[in-house]
């Protein structure tokens, strides 16, 4: 019953999305078809009507992937990062073809701190971020630069799978022109639909050599294969062939070209992403340092609460940046679960209390 449910749920989404954006021309549509009918009889209205309902399905599918106006107000007020006690600089940048999208750079105050380049899920503003972003940057000890998608919070332009790569070299570019970032610590970082976007970055050839590290958490291995995994009674998606999705995302083909250092954030507990989809990504992945954490209790939206989380942040880049120190990289395949507050015993063995390592790793990271 309720895959039932999900299902008419998703229909009348669609229905009520295009009667809400293009009332006009349904109105228009609707005539046409019954003028159709009337003197060609119901074979070619039949036609029209298959035509439209692709044409339907292929253009709604920006309204049920794409959610800048949840919560409400998200594209009216985007809060401040002073409001979470962190000091940011607000930009607009501008992106290939023409639009400004927002970004705020949250800077640590050691010159030699990573930057970590964080691109958010489909819903939301940047504003929605700053706890997560305020405890990476004071736990993990890195630069944080929120990109905002075009069409989200205060960003110009409508969001799409070509625009939010776009966003993405904009906010690149950024850093790499700043003389006060260190270039050779740029992290890249995803969460949900951001990981996308992230790999997409990573797997660039222009953007790959200025990043030091991937963090992919709670991604989907492509948009076709989440629809199926979400609706999956609804058995005509079976049959859509992948050219008719308006978005693809095809982070699993990407996945198996990066040999930049990768770690995987997963919540066992997601109910929206399948966690499978995150061990199939790890398990391609072409970097010969790689490390998927699973966090048993994490669920999509919330894995960046659980236990563990920001110590695994600080284990992996210590791992990444002594790597690059050393003669050259060595392979690095880690697959480790968190239960609870079991970091400590599983990095540490279980010796001493992971805040007395804490200081000692932030300044391997940062300082060497």
């Amino acid at each position: 019953m309720g895959e039932k449910l999900k299902i008419i749920e998703f229909v009348m989404q669609i229905v009520f999305a295009v009667l809400s954006k293009f009332w006009k021309l349904c109105t228009s549509a609707g005539l046409i078809l019954l003028l159709t009918f009337w003197y060609y009889g119901g074979v070619l209205t039949l036609v029209l009507l298959l035509i439209g309902g692709f044409g339907v399905f292929y253009n709604a599918q920006d309204l049920l992937l794409y959610y800048p106006e949840q919560p409400p107000q998200s594209r009216l007020f985007v809060d401040s990062p002073q409001r979470f006690n962190l000091q940011g600089e607000n930009h607009f940048l501008p992106t290939r073809d023409g639009i400004k999208i927002n970004a705020v750079l949250i800077k640590h105050s050691n010159p030699n701190a990573p930057t970590v380049v964080y691109f958010h899920g489909n819903a939301g503003n940047i504003g929605h971020r700053y706890p997560n972003v305020g405890d990476l940057h004071r736990y993990v000890g890195v630069n944080v630069l929120l990109v905002e998608y075009r069409g989200y919070g205060r960003s110009e332009g409508s969001p799409s799978e070509s625009g939010l790569y776009l966003d993405s070299e904009a906010a690149m570019d950024f850093l790499i022109s700043r003389p006060d970032i260190n270039k050779d610590k740029i992290v890249v970082f995803g969460r949900s639909l951001g990981g996308a976007v992230a790999a997409w970055l990573a797997s660039s050839k222009k953007y790959s050599p200025h990043i030091a590290a991937l963090v992919l958490e709670n991604t989907f291995t492509s948009l076709p294969d989440i629809a199926k995994s979400i609706f999956a009674d609804l058995f005509i998606l079976e049959y859509i062939p992948v050219f008719l999705f308006k978005n693809k995302y095809p982070t699993l083909e990407r996945i198996q070209k990066i040999t930049i250092p990768t770690l995987f954030l997963s919540g066992q507990g997601d109910k929206l992403i399948p966690p499978h989809m995150m061990s199939k990504l790890s398990s391609v992945s072409g970097s010969s340092v790689k490390k998927i954490v699973r966090f048993p209790g994490g669920t999509h939206n919330e894995t960046w609460m659980s236990d563990g989380y920001y110590e695994a942040w600080l284990f992996f880049l210590q791992e990444v940046f002594n790597s690059k120190r050393t003669s050259g990289r060595h392979n690095v395949v880690t697959d480790q679960t968190i239960a609870g507050t079991a970091l400590d015993k599983v990095l540490l063995g279980g010796q001493k209390p992971l805040a007395v390592h804490l200081p000692k790793l932030l300044d391997e990271i940062l300082f060497e």
